[in-house]
């Protein structure tokens, strides 16, 4: 009887211990989120920083470029696992700093590693519960968005319409396997990051022009007085938008040829 009540006691702490474990990650990023958002660190991710110091950061990254590389990739990481609000300057950044054919990778590898950090958090920490308790209509959601998980990642990455850290999230509710998240994040990110960094390459002049305005500007007037502004509207396009929307509809074919093929079946 005292044995079968220790048994019961030790199954029940390695249960207590294994939910606690399980949480640990989330309540650690959620944790990191809240300090970076009250210490205001994310205002930081803004044109106006990248622009006032992009003479200093062109000489850093001319004699650094390597350790420039990493750096840029970690606070990329971090900004996608945090889910805070920048990824598109940071794209564009890259691009303006590095030019597209050494920041667009740069971007694309950096930004899979932060999502994947998140999807993996998040399917631990509540994912798999959520698949033991899931009612008929999330369980009969999770295998329809299995069946065909690859199409319908790429065509979320794909279309600019669904918020990134949302499409990071998603999938590990609706039980996506890990492989099939880190290659359609990889593959679905590839035409807009390119798109991004090919226009922030070309930004250069701008900035220069716009630090040049703003610097006159603050000879006369203050800082408040002085708007600091990177004209980014020619990057998100109507054509390139459809073009993106496009691309997603194309990556939805597969899911489309099945459900034929089961109707002519059937």
């Amino acid at each position: 009887m005292a044995e079968d009540t220790d048994k019961a006691s030790g199954s029940s702490g390695q249960k207590s211990r294994g939910g606690i474990g399980r949480w640990l990650p989330l309540i650690v990023l959620a944790g990191l989120m809240v300090l970076a958002f009250s210490m205001g660190w994310h205002k930081y991710l803004s044109f106006k920083t990248v622009g006032l110091n992009y003479e200093a950061l062109q000489n850093f990254i001319s004699d650094n470029l390597l350790v420039s590389l990493l750096l840029f990739a970690a606070i990329y990481i971090v900004v996608v696992a945090l889910s805070l609000p920048g990824g598109l300057i940071l794209t564009v950044s890259g691009g303006l700093l590095f030019g597209w054919k050494i920041g667009a990778p740069t971007t694309i590898i950096a930004a899979t590693i932060g999502a994947t950090i998140l999807f993996l958090i998040a399917k631990t920490s509540f994912g798999e519960g959520l698949a033991d308790k899931a009612g008929p209509w999330l369980a009969k959601l999770r295998d329809g968005f299995k069946e065909n998980a690859l199409s319908y990642l790429l065509f979320l990455r794909l279309v600019p319409a669904f918020p990134f850290f949302v499409v990071n999230l998603a999938p590990a509710l609706l039980g996506v396997p890990l492989k099939t998240y880190v290659l359609g994040t990889l593959f679905g990110i590839i035409p807009g990051t390119l798109a991004y960094s090919f226009a922030g390459a070309g930004l250069g002049s701008v900035v220069e022009a716009q630090n040049a305005s703003y610097n006159a500007c603050l000879t006369s007037k203050s800082e408040a007085e002085c708007p600091y502004t990177i004209d980014t509207s020619s990057i998100l396009t109507p054509e390139l938008i459809t073009a993106f929307v496009l691309l997603g509809v194309v990556a939805l074919i597969p899911v489309f040829l099945n459900k034929w093929k089961a109707r002519r079946g059937g």
